[in-house]
């Protein structure tokens, strides 16, 4: 039999989490509200000009004064520009001028707001197949996932990938240097494939994705870097990416959106040269719950629920790994698709990186 129990709601405690819902509701506004100041040159004119009024912005970003206005004032709300109530201007600071300008810098972010602005808007997809577990493919979303998703990891990459992931493998550097085979897998709109090929010119370069449109970018993205003679792209999923021999297969946060994680593994495994190595990169994370819960983990939580999660069930398999899957999920990949070297070779707040070897 059921007992009831009474339970004494704190009129404080329930206040407080009331009011940090609300802050909740304005985090999730300001996803469109950075799109929108990123989009219309809103940061770029406050970081050329400084200080400036509403009606100044408008008139140097050719926008309503209105939209202005109002956009200006919820970014002063939310501590991503200055007020100065004696003149009525608003300033970005100097730090946020790099974290909202600087597309170079890693800590950029409008990518990071772009892909998470794409990610909710296709939510009803989501919700729609939940109930029955079916999936959301990464080629049925909308632009901003697969163009903020390029935007936020293309910097991290150009900040690490050469300077510190690459090294972080013994003799790798200089295999690249002296001229290797790679294929990245999963290589999106071609970030990765792109610097690799830039910083080790006697190399060659494969880069595959399932998605053909990110596919077009990334041979668009070649070109633009002069590379294209040394790197090709197909499209291919990466249970059936082509060639064999390769020095180096790299995956770069793409294991954990697969549908059939470990026969990707064991593609890759077959591909590699029994002294080969695979380089592969997942978001930073634990292997518990626990380890997970803080800004970081929420955020890749967030998209796990939404995005990849989804991505993975709408394939063949779904083992929907999750983007939090942790280092020890990612072993056991590894181990069931023949690999007996797993190691964390390096890491960043916000990704893990692996060396897999035969």
């Amino acid at each position: 039999m059921a007992h009831s129990q009474t339970t004494t709601v704190d009129t404080d405690t329930l206040m407080s989490f009331v009011f940090r819902a609300v802050d909740e509701v304005g985090a999730a506004l300001n996803c469109a509200l950075v799109v929108m100041g990123d989009r219309l040159g809103y940061y770029r004119t406050m970081a050329e000009t400084g200080p400036l009024t509403p009606d100044e912005l408008a008139r140097s970003t050719g926008t309503a004064e209105p939209y202005a206005r109002e956009w200006l004032n919820a970014q002063a709300a939310g501590a991503f520009v200055t007020y100065e109530p004696a003149d009525g201007t608003y300033g970005l600071p100097p730090e946020h001028v790099v974290a909202l300008t600087d597309e170079t810098s890693p800590a950029f972010l409008p990518g990071f707001f772009q892909i998470a602005h794409g990610t909710v808007r296709d939510a009803d997809r989501v919700l729609a197949v939940a109930p029955d577990g079916d999936g959301v493919g990464w080629h049925d979303h909308n632009t901003d996932v697969h163009d903020g998703c390029e935007r936020f990891f293309r910097p991290g990459y150009n900040a690490h990938l050469v300077a510190e992931w690459l090294p972080a493998v013994d003799g790798l550097v200089d295999r690249l240097t002296a001229g290797a085979s790679v294929a990245d897998i999963g290589c999106g709109h071609g970030a990765s494939t792109v610097l690799m090929a830039q910083a080790f010119p006697a190399s060659r370069f494969t880069g595959s994705d399932y998605h053909r449109a990110s596919i077009d970018t990334a041979r668009q993205r070649a070109a633009d870097a002069g590379v294209a003679e040394r790197v090709s792209f197909e499209v291919a999923a990466a249970t059936s990416f082509g060639g064999s021999g390769y020095d180096l297969v790299t995956t770069f946060d793409a294991l954990h959106d697969m549908g059939d994680p470990v026969g990707a593994a064991t593609r890759v495994r077959e591909a590699l040269r029994e002294d080969g190595v695979w380089l592969l990169v997942e978001p930073a994370a634990g292997d518990r719950v626990e380890d997970n819960l803080n800004p970081v983990g929420r955020a890749y939580y967030g998209f796990s629920t939404l995005l990849c999660t989804p991505a993975s069930l709408s394939q063949p398999v779904g083992a929907a790994l999750g983007t939090q899957a942790g280092p020890a999920r990612i072993r056991d990949v590894t181990l069931a698709a023949g690999f007996r070297t797993f190691r964390l070779a390096a890491s960043t707040p916000f990704n893990n990186v692996f060396e897999v070897r035969p």
